[in-house]
């Protein structure tokens, strides 16, 4: 009986030693592996236009789940908004020449406007004022390019109808088919959630039967041209 005593509390006396051990290697692996990061963090270098181009690409995507007054910050970086600038010119190429491949795409300024043409009969049916259904799908992806802008910046969109001019002042006065096509357009732009304050709708003297697109990239605080003051110009 002693020796089964003294047998049982040699081996209870020996199991604390072997937890003993056992967290002690345990810490010791953590503080290895800490260390490991901390010489990597030591030794890394911050590549800046990759950091911007990695924030850009972060804001313009989660920039439509946040309202503006959530803006934690102001994504102002020149880097940046070119970075940003290139990139909606590229989807709305994409865009144009996935849904009409008839459509001519030209860059004005890279990454700041460009201009794309089409004929009107690309948009509308015959000679009425009614957009063809399948375009349905171009309005509904323009609405979602230019609400998606980063802090800092706005994408805008002109939508302009070329109309014959008549005489030495201008456009023709009243109602004409051209007049009603843009303001069916724009009723239907903006009643498909595009913000109003990127969207301007107008007419221009010029090759009848023929619609402009103009995509702009501002900063948020730039006034956009807008049209009667092209028409003031274009008159005088």
């Amino acid at each position: 009986m002693a020796m089964d005593f003294e047998d049982t509390i040699s081996a209870n006396s020996e199991e604390p030693q072997e937890g003993g051990s056992s967290i002690g290697l345990f810490l010791g692996l953590y503080l290895l592996v800490l260390a490991f990061f901390i010489v990597l963090v030591s030794i890394s270098t911050t590549e800046d236009v990759k950091s911007k181009a990695v924030m850009d690409s972060l804001t313009s995507t989660f920039a439509t789940l946040l309202p503006p007054s959530t803006d934690l910050t102001t994504f102002v970086a020149k880097d940046g908004d070119v970075l940003a600038g290139h990139t909606f010119q590229r989807e709305i190429s994409g865009i144009f020449a996935t849904v009409l491949k008839i459509a001519r795409v030209e860059i004005v300024r890279p990454g700041l406007q460009m201009r794309i043409v089409l004929p009107t009969e690309a948009l509308f049916l015959g000679r009425g004022t009614r957009i063809r259904p399948a375009r349905y799908v171009l309005l509904d992806r323009l609405v979602s390019s230019l609400s998606s802008r980063p802090p800092g910046l706005r994408y805008d969109m002109d939508f302009i109808i070329t109309a014959t001019g008549r005489g030495e002042k201008g456009m023709v006065a009243g109602q004409t088919l051209e007049m009603s096509r843009a303001g069916v357009f724009a009723r239907e732009f903006l009643g498909r959630g595009a913000p109003p304050d990127s969207v301007s709708v107008g007419l221009m003297p010029g090759k009848e039967d023929e619609i402009i697109f103009l995509f702009h990239v501002r900063q948020r605080g730039d006034v956009p041209i807008r049209f009667d003051k092209v028409k003031t110009e274009s008159s005088q």
